[in-house]
Order: structure tokens, then C-alpha cells, then sequence
């Protein structure tokens, strides 16, 4: 066994590695299981006894050589690597940082608190409702009979016979007047959403709505007039025109639609409101004998009035949104207007 040609040659081979992977080709040569070194270390049976213990001296230092410079190598290497990657990610301190985009509360809950505020400081409740419905609670108990368009099944998403998603808050009135035992006056409003077959630029198949009610002694329509009046001026504006229309629902007699002069336009006429300077926003009336009836309530000795309201158009009104579908499709550029920084 010629050690120093052995010798040689490891350093030969470890002198022109490059790289990590080679370096472990490299010691697979000499220590694996067919290695060079492994070899020799094989054949230690093969010697005479009285030549083992020097075999044996020459093979450690063979041995001893190459895991010296494997380690020195292996050392040199890793430092190299080390400092290519630091050089290669190296963070320019000078450039500007880059701002943290912080989160805003979105057009629809933020009308449904500025709504929720406002009653609230009239002296109304603001409850909850269930978005899944009976029929009785949707339609009957609010007088609207069998046959009624708003049952048909291309305005309302029906589960099965019985069930539906409610298409109108107007739903939690017939609750609110059936849970009101002592049968007081009520002063409530309900915020949360609806679902109708409907969509389009002002429209939308899952929309919010907010229904309010109010029954006690002596209350007229002129009341109803008074706090809607109200209600779109504090909300919108001393500039808001308020239109009131004679119509009908089946829950309210008599019935007004109101309408609230067009945002875009300040009420001369465009595309958005066809032309006439008023959007449709709210349904109201005074309650019917028969919703009052079917509530417990003795329509000679109670009267009261409903409305309901888009919470989406509402917003559109507020905040000058052009199109309803704008408040679903989470664009991030329209949500950042939304950023309440220094209103606190």
C-alpha cells in the first residue's frame, strides 16, 4: 500500500470541489461501502499477525488525513454559501418601508350602526330576526293572502313548503307582537338581511333591510311622516328631499312609497333614477286592522306604523355608491374609502 500516493490523490480530488454535493461524492469514494479507505480497511484480515499493528497506524492516518480536509473543506464551503446568500438577500435600508394596509368597516355595517344609533336615541330597540322563515310569519300573519305575487316562486327562495329565506324583515313584526304578552306599546327596529329572485344595478338576490315598527294609543300617519322625515335628514342630510306616494301592501292601510331625491344628481334628472331626480328607497303605511288583529292587539284601541328599507340602498345613498353590486364584490380599491383613520 502506497500511502502517500493515496494521500495525493485525496488531496487531488478535494482540492477541486466546488460544491457540497461533490464534497459527499467525494467522501463516498473513499469511506462508503466500496470505498478506497473501506478497502483497505477490509483486507486488515488478510496481513500477518505481526504486520497488523502497523497496517493499522497507516490506515488511521490515511483515515485521519482525509476527515481533516474533508471538515477544513466542508468548513470553507459552508462559509461560502453563507455569504452568497447574505450578499444575494441583502435589504437596502434606504428604500422607503412599505405601509401596512389596515382593515375598514365595511358600507353595509357601518350604515346598519349609524342606523341603529340613530333609533336608538328615539327610543327605539333594535332586535334581531331569523333569516329562515315560515310562511306563516312571512306572509300570513302579515296579510298577505294565497295567490299574492310576493309568494310566487320567482321572487322568493322557497326550502320546502313551509320554510323559506325570509324575503322582508317585516317578518319580526308578527314576532315582536306575538312575544309582547302584556300587549305595551312597541318601538322596534330590525336590521338584517333578505333574500329575493332579483338582480340587477340597484338590485340584489341577498340585500339588507331594515323593518320598523311602532304600536300604541292616537299614533297616525302623520307620525310615520314626522320620523321618516327625520330619519333621511339625520342620516343623509338637511338637503334630502323626502317624496311621499300613495301605494299599496297588503300589511299597511293606508300604504306610501317614499321616495328620496337621487344622490348622483342632487335631484335634476340621469341615468341612475331614469330621469325623474328621486330613487325609491322606502315601503311604509300605517299597520293593518288585521296584522294588529292576528298580533293580539285590538285594532279600536291600538293603531300603528311599519316601514322597511333597503340598508343597501341606504348606503348607496350615503356614501354615492353607483352600483349595488359594488357592495358584494370585496374590492379592496372601494373598501379602503372606507378607512375610518382620524375619525375617531
Amino acid at each position: 500500500m502506497n500511502i502517500e500516493e493515496i494521500k495525493k490523490n485525496i488531496e487531488e480530488d478535494i482540492s477541486s470541489v466546488i460544491s457540497l454535493n461533490v464534497l459527499n461524492e467525494i467522501k463516498t469514494k473513499y469511506l462508503g461501502k466500496n470505498g478506497v479507505i473501506t478497502s483497505l480497511q477490509l483486507r486488515i484480515k488478510e496481513i500477518p499477525a505481526e504486520e497488523k499493528k502497523e497496517y493499522g497506524i497507516m490506515l488511521n492516518d490515511i483515515k485521519g488525513f482525509f476527515n481533516d480536509l474533508f471538515e477544513k473543506t466542508r468548513t470553507k464551503l459552508l462559509e461560502e454559501e453563507v455569504n452568497r446568500k447574505l450578499k444575494d438577500d441583502a435589504i437596502d435600508i434606504t428604500l422607503p418601508g412599505e405601509g401596512i394596509i389596515s382593515g375598514s368597516i365595511h358600507p353595509f355595517s357601518r350604515i346598519i350602526e349609524e342606523i341603529s344609533d340613530l333609533f336608538a336615541s328615539m327610543g327605539y330597540d333594535v332586535v334581531d330576526g331569523n333569516e329562515i322563515e315560515t310562511d306563516e310569519y312571512c306572509f300570513k300573519r302579515l296579510n298577505v293572502p294565497d295567490g299574492h305575487p310576493a309568494r310566487d316562486a320567482q321572487d322568493t327562495f322557497y326550502i320546502d313548503e313551509e320554510f323559506l329565506l325570509r324575503s322582508q324583515t317585516s317578518t319580526q313584526q308578527a314576532h315582536a307582537m306575538e312575544d309582547n304578552s302584556e300587549k305595551t306599546p312597541i318601538r322596534i327596529i330590525c336590521p338584517g338581511k333578505v333574500y329575493r329572485r332579483d338582480e340587477d344595478a340597484t338590485h340584489s338576490h341577498q340585500f339588507g333591510q331594515v323593518e320598523g315598527l311602532v304600536i300604541d294609543k292616537n299614533v297616525s300617519l302623520a307620525d310615520l311622516k314626522g320620523t321618516l322625515e327625520i330619519f333621511a335628514k339625520k342620516l343623509l342630510g338637511e338637503n334630502t328631499k323626502v317624496r311621499f306616494r300613495p301605494s299599496y301592501f297588503p300589511f299597511t292601510e293606508p300604504s306610501v312609497e317614499v321616495d328620496l331625491s337621487c344622490f348622483k344628481c342632487g335631484g335634476k334628472g340621469c341615468n341612475l333614477c331614469k330621469q325623474t331626480g328621486f330613487i325609491e328607497v322606502l315601503g311604509a303605511g300605517m299597520v293593518h286592522p288585521n296584522v294588529l288583529k292576528m298580533g293580539g292587539y285590538d285594532p279600536d284601541v291600538y293603531t300603528g306604523f311599519a316601514f322597511g328599507t333597503g340598508l343597501d340602498r341606504l348606503a348607496m345613498f350615503k356614501y354615492n355608491i353607483p352600483d349595488i353590486r359594488y357592495l358584494y364584490t370585496n374590492d379592496i380599491r372601494m373598501l379602503k374609502q372606507f378607512d375610518r383613520k382620524g375619525e375617531e
